[in-house]
């Protein structure tokens, strides 16, 4: 089973699944409006927007399940994004990720990659899950993973999925080559 099997809703309504992202490496990520981890969404649009041409998306979820941190409408929700943070990569409708109630689609993930001790259960909003090219579930990180510190998720991508990610130097805003990128993410990592 891939994540291409289940049916999802586009934040605007429509009924869709996922069949469009085959050949991508997709992240999805359960997100909220007013949580503390509301700013990765500036991190989550760089990334997408440096790698969007390239085979590469992300996939935003909104949830209510932690805190009441996403009480809003669709529309709500999509205009806090655009506004505050210029997001224009694919978001969707509001579902839950834990329980009963759960979303397949997020039963799935959980399934497919548990976290800390085995635990499938989410533990909080930009619980984030990398997705290869085949629609298997390869990765899961953390809500406190901010997109920004890059060495998760670029390294990963980079040496494991073959991606050709644009990584930018935050401190300079300069582009880095692969090669460059995997160096200095290899150092980061030790």
């Amino acid at each position: 089973m891939s994540i291409y099997d289940f049916p999802v809703e586009t934040i605007k309504g429509d009924h869709t699944n996922l069949e469009s992202y085959k050949g991508k490496v997709v992240l999805i990520v359960n997100t909220a409006s007013k949580c503390g981890f509301t700013p990765q969404y500036q991190g989550l649009q760089a990334i997408y927007e440096a790698n969007k041409d390239k085979g590469f998306t992300i996939l935003g979820f909104p949830c209510n399940q932690f805190g009441a941190q996403e009480p809003g409408s669709s529309d709500e929700i999509q205009e806090f994004c655009e506004l505050n943070y210029g997001v224009n990569f694919p978001m969707f409708a509001k579902v839950n990720v834990n329980g009963d109630d759960a979303h397949p689609l997020f039963k799935h993930l959980t399934a497919e990659a548990p976290g800390i001790l085995g635990s499938k259960a989410i533990k909080w909003n930009f619980t984030k899950f990398l997705v290869d090219r085949e629609g298997r579930v390869v990765k899961r990180y953390a809500p406190t993973d901010k997109p920004e510190t890059r060495k998760r998720y670029t390294r990963f991508a980079l040496r494991k999925l073959c991606l050709p990610l644009k990584v930018v130097d935050f401190h300079s805003r300069r582009s880095l080559s692969a090669g460059r990128a995997v160096s200095l993410l290899g150092a980061m990592h030790h």
